[in-house]
């Protein structure tokens, strides 16, 4: 099986950027990936503006797709994220909302033991793995930094990107380009202190070229939910364009009605913010496959 190592990354989502590794369609690959933090924080002594800020959100890649055409959809399919044995947070006056009323810095680490990761003495939660960066090069002469998120995928830190799912990314450039990094054991929606649990870890996915087909990317689907997902400079534009893009989906591929289509988004449709701390701010609209079913659809 293929598998690229985490010294072959990126620190810009671009068409410039030289490809660690090739593959076919329908390929399986292993991404091993470094902390959001780059590796470099060793112990709860070192604080996070004591690090050299080159080297944050690294993502391992970029892998090309051969088949892979601008106007191509990426069907990335995650299998499973093996995770690290500890993971590390820090968080930092100015840094995510928690920053705006801290005058000290912090860090600490957490042991991840039996599928938990432990929190304190009295606490210990099971892990959620998912990964926080992920995205394909965005339209030649263009380059987005791995910590910014974008309609490419990105740092769009939404926790349902996880084992078991399947995420349709844009395919811009040849060869797509598909780079992963920052990595989460665990990790609230907002992930409002800046950070979640970071931790290195080994993610296998199956990577597949859809051609001929129209998703509003980036486009996720769980055992139980889909979902769009939207960033934009401010959580009212992500919110309104993950739901407007929910919104032509279901006008588009099942069918429904411009008004049956809001009365269903405002029914049953969940808005939910994945994160509001990056340059800009990603929400996700939910959706069951209960829907779906029911009117015969099939993801491709």
């Amino acid at each position: 099986m293929l598998t690229i190592n985490k010294t072959s990354s990126v620190y810009k989502m671009s068409a410039r950027n030289a490809a660690a590794a090739s593959c076919r369609s329908g390929e399986t690959v292993v991404f091993e990936t470094e902390d959001c933090f780059g590796g470099q924080i060793q112990s709860e002594s070192q604080l996070m503006n004591g690090i050299s800020w080159d080297n944050i959100n690294p993502a391992t890649g970029p892998l090309f797709i051969e088949e892979a055409q601008p106007g191509d959809i990426l069907k990335v399919e995650i299998f499973s994220i093996e995770l690290a044995d500890h993971g590390v947070m820090c968080d930092s006056p100015g840094e995510g909302i928690t920053g705006q009323v801290l005058t000290e810095e912090a860090t600490k680490f957490f042991p991840v033991s039996e599928g938990c990761a432990v929190f304190n003495d009295k606490l210990k939660f099971p892990v959620k793995p998912m990964i926080g960066v992920i995205g394909t090069a965005p339209e030649e002469g263009s380059e987005i930094e791995t910590g910014t998120p974008g309609a490419h995928g990105g740092n769009m830190d939404c926790n349902m990107i996880g084992e078991g799912c399947t995420l349709y990314l844009p395919v811009h450039v040849p060869g797509a380009l598909l780079a992963m990094g920052d990595v989460h054991a665990l990790m609230g929606d907002g992930e409002v202190c800046v950070c979640g649990v970071e931790i290195p870890a080994r993610i296998t996915v199956t990577v597949s070229v859809i051609k001929g087909k129209k998703l509003p990317t980036p486009f996720l689907v769980t055992p139980e939910k889909f979902m769009t997902i939207y960033s934009a400079a401010n959580l009212d534009a992500a919110v309104s364009g993950a739901t407007l893009r929910m919104r032509s989906f279901l006008i588009d591929e099942l069918g429904m009605g411009q008004h049956e289509a809001g009365f269903l988004l405002s029914t049953i449709g969940n808005a939910r913010i994945c994160q509001c701390v990056d340059p800009m701010e990603t929400c996700r609209m939910e959706v069951s496959r209960y829907v779906t079913d029911q009117y015969g659809y099939t993801f491709f």
